[in-house]
């Protein structure tokens, strides 16, 4: 585990296995995860339509509470004995009230975040509180003592249930043991249950004394939660390029794990930690379209808005004689690698993979399973289907985190994400469409174009003998400036009358879309003459039509 950290700036964590990034995290001092927060919060608004209420908890977008994460305490009529018969898991759907009978607008709830929100979404909340240990992790209300269901052998399951049962467990309390709680006595479990309930007992004062909206439990700082939660035995060291840090880490496993307090070394060479475990250009290849497969294919990922769909590729891996094993060779690397990027970019929602097609069923349970074990090291939840006979597997998986896409880049400002801009010839010819739309606008005596150099260099050239023939029609003036820091696909478009006060495009264009056409005579002919459209307007368009045949 490498752990770089800028004061004041950001901590990056990378699980490094084999010289291969295996897990990153990041966290900047600028956007701090509230995720594990629990705050004391008001209702600002219950939308049964979506059976949700919004939550303010302090920050300028209110969370979100959907009712399957209502707790039962908060249903209506809800006695003491009948709330605690389903504390031991989530209320079925039946059994639950609608929403606007368990909350009005100003009700105070206590809530925990489970996610962060994205974009214009606030964070995701529920009512169902857990408070992580090293070994335990407690669920204050609940009336359940459960095992990490990474944990799969059976024996280790039942012997660590009898080892809890046997601890001085508080009433009205559910627990889950922890990976780490594997092979650890009852002393030590004891010891951590004995620290999560001096916690709990925090919480409930502040409950009492504080006053909504505000934050009455914090969770770790990124070192410490990872730590916490990532370290096993399988790592055999943490690398600190930090003193403060390295100490920080040096205490958190002097309370939890002394043996293993020596794991803890400072880096203090001049060469950045990162680029020392050569980990730096693996970071850079993570916003990458295209991932590269050691079998000579690669991965393309394109994240929608309602899906990301990864795409294997053969690429330069090419065997005639027998296409059926090349398929199932670079498939079979391709699932471990889609995997690990799932971790590192922490992609989650609907995932759609399409692998290379393979005619034998056997070979597509092959893909299936090696795709599952490598699933078995993600810790976030996931549900897979079965590889249809062309090759997709759909699965879902929860997203822990900001993608890291999100948290360290902007969208871009020139193409909006698309990854794609307009033509130059594409450009000038919207400016020219507008334009002749503006200047036979009765209203409009002076026309300005501001565009890139791209653009004007092609208006001035391609298109001049046009907007001279605009002016001499129109006699009105038309001026085309220079725009000056402004994107290759951009341009704007001013309108002005006689007493040079400016002309709303936008109302221009509107007008001519919502412009009812005019009644016709008996005899065909038009009662009234359309000034703002003369015939001359139709040897325009045609030009302008016929300069667009001749590009293509």
């Amino acid at each position: 585990m490498l752990i770089n950290f800028i004061r004041g700036e950001e901590c990056r964590i990378a699980v490094v296995e084999n010289n291969r990034l295996e897990e990153l995290f990041i966290e900047r001092t600028s956007a701090e995860s509230r995720v594990g927060n629990i705050y004391k919060g008001k209702v600002t608004n219950v939308e049964p339509s979506i059976q949700a209420a919004f939550i303010d908890f302090g920050f300028e977008k209110n969370g979100f509470l959907h009712v399957s994460d209502l707790h039962p305490q908060y249903f209506p009529h809800a006695t003491a004995n009948g709330a605690k018969e389903r504390m031991g898991q989530k209320t079925p759907r039946r059994h639950r009230p609608p929403i606007q009978q368990c909350f009005r607008r100003g009700h105070e709830v206590i809530v925990q975040v489970t996610k962060e929100g994205i974009g214009s979404k606030g964070p995701t909340l529920t009512t169902y509180l857990s408070i992580p240990g090293r070994y335990l992790v407690m669920m204050p209300g609940m009336d359940r003592l459960g095992v990490s269901r990474k944990i799969e052998d059976e024996e280790a399951r039942k012997k660590l249930r009898q080892l809890v049962g046997g601890l001085e467990l508080p009433s009205n309390m559910g627990f889950i043991i922890r990976t780490a709680g594997i092979d650890r006595n009852k002393r030590e479990l004891q010891a951590d249950l004995s620290y999560l309930r001096r916690l709990w007992k925090v919480v409930e004062n502040r409950m009492n004394t504080s006053k909504a909206p505000c934050e009455l439990y914090q969770e770790s700082d990124i070192v410490t939660r990872t730590i916490r939660d990532i370290y096993s035995s399988e790592i055999d060291k943490i690398i600190v390029d930090d003193p403060d840090i390295a100490k920080k880490a040096r205490d958190f496993l002097g309370i939890v794990m002394p043996r293993n307090q020596d794991q803890v070394i400072l880096h203090d060479n001049k060469i950045p930690l990162f680029y020392k475990y050569d980990i730096e250009e693996q970071i850079a290849q993570i916003n990458s379209r295209r991932v590269a497969l050691p079998s000579g294919g690669s991965l393309v990922i394109d994240q929608t808005e309602a899906l990301v769909a990864i795409d294997v590729n053969s690429g330069k891996f090419r065997d005639p004689s027998d296409p059926e094993s090349m398929a199932l060779e670079i498939n079979l690397s391709a699932a471990d690698e889609v995997v690990r990027q799932l971790r590192l970019r922490d992609l989650g929602g609907l995932i759609v993979i399409d692998f290379i097609d393979m005619r034998e069923e056997r070979n597509r349970r092959n893909v299936e399973r090696q795709l599952r074990d490598a699933m078995k090291r993600d810790r976030a939840k996931t549900k897979t289907l079965k590889m249809s006979m062309f090759g997709i597997v759909e699965m879902t998986r929860q997203r822990m985190r900001t993608s890291l896409g999100r948290s360290i880049s902007n969208e871009c400002p020139h193409c909006g994400g698309m990854g794609q801009i307009k033509r130059v010839e594409s450009v000038g010819l919207d400016i020219m469409r507008l334009v002749q739309l503006a200047m036979f606008n009765d209203r409009v005596e002076h026309v300005q174009i501001s565009a890139p150099a791209a653009v004007c260099e092609y208006l001035q050239n391609r298109r001049r003998r046009a907007m001279v023939k605009l002016e001499e029609e129109t006699r009105k003036k038309l001026e085309l400036l220079l725009g000056q820091d402004i994107r290759p696909d951009a341009y704007t478009i001013k309108c002005f009358d006689g007493r040079d006060q400016e002309v709303n495009l936008e109302s221009i264009t509107e007008a001519a879309v919502t412009q009812v056409p005019e009644k016709r005579s008996r005899g065909g002919r038009s009662r009234r003459r359309n000034r703002a459209n003369p015939p001359e307007q139709a040897t325009l368009a045609e030009e302008l039509e016929a300069s667009v045949e001749e590009m293509k």
